[in-house]
């Protein structure tokens, strides 16, 4: 089991260091001018640190340099050649066999052009190559189009970073320029919505990352109240105490230890976060394979709290940290430390493992850092507290067969959660086994037994004699049965929207009355047929296109703005937002009469046929399935990879007004809808 385990584990980070999505390099446009007959049109590209871009200076058999191709015009005349500025970095290169010259943080290009008219617009194409010293990306070209002005300086940028997601009015920007990644041939100016998104994202990971630290200190308290570690709690506080001498120095030997704790924990976020990648954890929540290990992890979680066996890791570790201990001061202290974290782990394990997968799926790259200092803060207080205080001793309950029920309680919960992953699986490659219906009949019967058990009517091997029942047990057998109880109208398709994120979406519920109450009505049902509609379902009876170009098409011939929906069949937020913001009857009507609505998953696993397959110009990868092409699409136009995203475009995919992400609130949400049709009536005007 020791070797299962550690293959598991070698198999979740070994993963982690695919699928990033790199975006080193952002370019401005903009334009200065010299006299009344003469003007600089400027190329200016910021670069993150460890990348560089090409010079244009660069002989052949070398890197792709930096070019710019101009469309001809008789509105101006180019005078020489762009400049580039600073000067750039030159050494010779062994893998080249020439001497290569490169810009590092920001570099400016300038081209001097004659005009002819007192204003003119100067279109072409720019081809640059960005490396570092581990890897290169896929050439790109980037389509300029700027605006220049006789005796003026107008300078390409957009008043769009200062919009905010609340606002109302309509977005119409004749001169967008700024261009932060490549746009898709043939497409007009739109809006350039790259600083709002920024916002929407930073705000959503500060989200995420209080989620994952309050996840994993209520982990470190429940870990806290393990059969491995409860016990140890006064008998470490006690030899502080002892041993110090004094108050003072028992409460500073323990505050050390507790800080030990805290250092061995983060140490190892710190360490997995490192080796994962900046958003190879995002993608974890939308691979098949994975979702199926996780849901394999948790089941042998389970199954070893329920007692059939413990995960531990090698005793000689143990005894060595125990050797080390001995040797007093603060390295003996740090040494106690990781000897905890050692002996503990049979109970600890499972609970990490279960943090580490949460952190995964939320795809926050600082996220296992932070569950781990969340999940060994909540171990470090007490023994602080209690050598402050070591009369509050007094007052913990002792040791006894309440331990073993609080672990086998957690086993519950663990494989109440795995079924969340195996779900995922089951709906990205639609094999339709494990439906609404199904999962909730798992999760009932699954809760109702925690419920029995917590009452002491089911006994475990090493679970102790129970002659009555305590009132906290009564409280929370009372709560878990009630929850039980509030499932099981969801078999007859109650939205049950206090869980509605964790289950299965309601459209693979086969008898659903709820569903068919609303009042929905299919504007397309009988007059087109749905390219991939034989796979996908729209929640709440919408009707819903599954492919972008024939959505966008809909839409054009309707008259009428789009609704991308960039969702996932892994995307608890997705469901969460269908459940809670879809399903409210004014939001219900605007996406029925307002929108036509193109959802497309992110994570489905359906191949797509050889004439469909690309390689991806943004990332460089074999596009093979329709998740990947929907994945690629969201990267490369929108340069995010989070769902749920929202984003309200014209028939021509120009976008209305800025995106939008996971947000309950309603109102916003209605207000999103209705700014994007006002600035797409506008438009039409």
């Amino acid at each position: 089991m020791k070797k299962l385990f550690v293959f598991l584990a070698l198999l979740f980070v070994s993963y982690l260091g695919f699928s990033q999505i790199l975006k080193p390099v952002k370019w401005s446009f903009s334009s200065s001018s010299i006299s009344e007959k003469e003007a600089y049109v400027i190329f200016t590209v910021n670069i993150d640190k460890g990348w560089h871009v090409y010079s244009q200076n660069i002989g052949e058999g070398g890197p792709v340099p930096t070019s710019f191709s101009f469309e001809k015009s008789k509105d101006y005349n180019l005078i020489g050649k762009p400049s580039e500025s600073p000067k750039a970095e030159s050494a010779y290169d062994k893998n080249f066999g020439l001497q290569i010259s490169w810009h590092e943080k920001q570099a400016v290009f300038k081209q001097k052009i004659r005009l002819n008219k007192s204003e003119v617009n100067v279109k072409g194409t720019l081809e640059f190559m960005v490396c570092n010293d581990k890897q290169c990306l896929p050439p790109e070209d980037i389509d300029f189009s700027i605006d220049v002005k006789a005796g003026k300086v107008v300078k390409a940028e957009t008043a769009v970073s200062k919009i905010t997601p609340e606002t109302k009015e309509t977005l119409l920007i004749d001169t967008i320029k700024k261009i932060d990644s490549p746009v898709i041939a043939g497409s007009t100016p739109k809006v350039n919505t790259s600083s709002v998104v920024e916002k929407i994202e930073q705000k959503s990971t500060r989200k995420s990352l209080w989620a994952i630290f309050i996840a994993g200190f209520i982990g470190g308290f429940l870990a806290l109240i393990m059969p491995c570690i409860f016990p140890m709690l006064p008998l470490t506080v006690s030899y502080f105490t002892k041993k110090a001498g004094s108050r003072a120095k028992a409460i500073t030997h323990a505050g050390i230890y507790g800080l030990s704790i805290i250092v061995i924990y983060v140490a190892l976020g710190l360490l997995i976060t490192g080796f994962f990648g900046s958003d190879a954890l995002n993608s974890m929540a939308s691979n098949g394979i994975f979702n199926f290990l996780f849901f394999l992890m948790l089941i042998v979680f389970a199954i070893s709290f329920f007692g059939a066996f413990e995960i531990t890791l090698p005793n000689s570790w143990a005894n060595k940290m125990d050797e080390k201990s001995d040797k007093g001061g603060l390295i003996g202290l740090f040494f106690m430390a990781f000897a905890l974290a050692l002996v503990s782990f049979s109970c600890t394990g499972p609970i990490i493992g279960t943090l580490l997968v949460q952190a995964a799926t939320m795809g926050e790259r600082t996220g296992p850092a932070v569950g781990m200092f969340g999940f060994s803060l909540a171990l470090a207080i007490p023994f602080t507290l209690f050598a402050a205080f070591p009369s509050l001793l007094k007052s913990l309950p002792k040791s006894g067969g309440w331990l073993n029920t609080v672990k086998v309680a957690l086993g519950f919960i663990e494989l109440a959660m795995a079924f969340k992953f195996l779900s995922n699986v089951d709906l990205a490659y639609h094999w339709e086994l494990l439906d609404r219906e199904v999962f909730l009949v798992l999760w009932i019967v699954i809760f109702a037994m925690l419920g029995f058990y917590i009452l002491g009517k089911l006994k475990f091997s090493h679970d102790s004699d129970l002659p009555f029942i305590t009132v906290p047990r009564l409280f929370i057998s009372i709560i878990i049965l009630a929850f039980t109880v509030y499932m099981i109208p969801g078999l007859w398709g109650a939205p049950l929207k206090a869980i509605s994120a964790w289950m299965p979406p309601q459209t693979t519920q086969d008898f659903d009355l709820y569903t068919n109450s609303l009042s929905s009505h299919p504007i397309t049902q009988d007059t087109v047929k749905k390219k991939y509609g034989g796979l996908f379902k729209a929640p709440l009876n919408l009707d819903a296109f599954f492919d972008y170009e024939q959505g966008l098409a809909y839409a054009k011939q309707q008259k009428k703005p789009v609704l991308i929906d960039f969702t996932g069949h892994s995307c608890v937020n997705c469901r969460k937002m269908e459940a809670s913001v879809w399903s409210a009857p004014e939001v219900l009507e605007r996406l029925n009469n307002d929108y036509v609505l193109i959802s497309l998953y992110v994570d489905d696993k359906t191949d797509l046929s050889e004439s469909e397959q690309f390689v991806s110009s943004f990332s460089g990868k074999k596009i093979k399935t329709l998740g990947n092409k929907w994945s690629d699409f969201q990267a490369s136009k929108f340069k995010t990879n989070s769902q749920p995203y929202y984003v309200l475009v014209d028939g021509d995919g120009n976008v209305l007004v800025p995106p939008q992400a996971f947000n309950l609130d309603v109102k916003n949400y209605v207000d999103f809808l209705d700014s994007g049709k006002a600035a797409y009536q506008k438009e039409k005007k």
